[in-house]
Formats: C-alpha cells, structure tokens, sequence
C-alpha cells in the first residue's frame, strides 16, 4: 500500500480510524500499532509522534466515542422534553442505538480495560454522558414520594446496567447466542418493568 502523506493535523485522526476499524474485527487486545499504522498508510514510527502505545491510541478512541455517545444521550434527552418519562426512555433507546452505530468505540469505551480517569479529557467526557441519564432519572424520580426514592446516580446506573446487559448479550451478535426477542423490545420491556416497581407508570401504560 502507497503510504500516503498525511501532515500533523490529520494524522492523528487517521491512526484512530484505523484503530477503530482493528477493534471491531479484532476487539482491543487483537492488533498492533505496526497493524494500526499498516491500516492508515504510514509507516510505524508515526505512530509515535502522537502515541505512547496501544492503550493510548485506544484510549483516543474511547474519547472520540465518550464525546459522540455525550452528544447522542444528550440529543435523546431533549427529544422527549417536556416529559421527564419521555426523556428517560429515549436515553435507554440511545444508548442501545449507539452501541449497533458506534461498535468500535463501544469496545473501545467498555471493553478495551482503559480507564475513564486516564485522563483528564477522558473522564469529562465520560462524566458528561454519565450526568445526562442522571439528569434524566433525577427528572423522573421527582414523580416518587420523597421516602421511597432513589438516589437519582443509583436509578441510573439500573437502566445503564440494564442497556449495557441487553447490548453485552443480544445486541452485539454474540456466536451462538440468540434473543427470543429484538433488543429494543427487550430493554423497552426491562426498563418498563423497573418504573413499575417504582410506581412511575401504571400497568396499561
């Protein structure tokens, strides 16, 4: 492959879609800087004129992901405003929609064993995101008496264990493993189970 003659600005960038690319066929254990640096059409030594390693690039990566993933939670949050159950459920419906989109960066971002404190820059991004579905559920919660509510980060981190659950398992093409049902209809089921149990929606709801 003719190596192509990328300056400082966009070489970067570049690396990082390569990385991303490795990761989903290979997951983040399975590839090389030298493989990474084959992908993008340079030479290995430029990978490290912006990267330490392969948890650095793969930790660029995470943090593209962590920004897009802020964004999209962010946009569903404010799709089902005025309301706060709307809101709340097209948060879960993102997360699952970014996980089929973004497969690469989902790995990258909860897979890989990177660190969202690894930096900086990274854990922002990833407190970012993690603040949007908590704001969702701090919205909803409001609806329940005082004494019987959760803590808005403990509702959250329910539905985000519960979205990560249905994408771990159903979602991402696991070999040998089948849903009896789409995804979507299972955490749509999950999470309208758990507002049950919390009395936010009734039965014919």
């Amino acid at each position: 492959m003719p190596k192509r003659g990328y300056h400082h600005g966009n070489l970067r960038t570049a690396l990082t879609n390569a990385a991303l690319q490795l990761i989903e066929l290979r997951g983040p254990t399975g590839f090389t800087l030298s493989e990474a640096a084959k992908q993008a059409g340079v030479t290995p030594a430029a990978v490290y004129r912006h990267f330490e390693g392969r948890e650095d690039l793969i930790a660029e990566a995470a943090m593209q992901g962590y920004e897009i993933f802020g964004e999209r939670m962010e946009a569903a949050y404010q799709s089902g405003q005025p309301s706060a159950l709307k809101a709340f459920e097209a948060t879960g419906r993102a997360y699952l929609a970014f996980a089929r989109e973004f497969p690469g960066h989902y790995i990258a971002m909860f897979e890989s064993g990177i660190s969202v404190n690894r930096s900086p820059e990274l854990a922002s991004l990833a407190n970012r995101a993690n603040g949007v579905l908590e704001k969702a559920a701090a919205d909803l919660s409001q609806h329940i008496p005082a004494e019987k509510r959760p803590p808005a980060a403990m509702f959250s981190a329910h539905i985000w264990a519960m979205s990560h659950g249905v994408v771990e398992l159903f979602a991402r093409n696991s070999p040998g493993r089948a849903s009896p049902f789409p995804a979507d209809e299972l955490l749509e089921s999950g999470i309208g189970i758990y507002l049950r149990g919390l009395g936010l929606i009734g039965p014919d709801d």
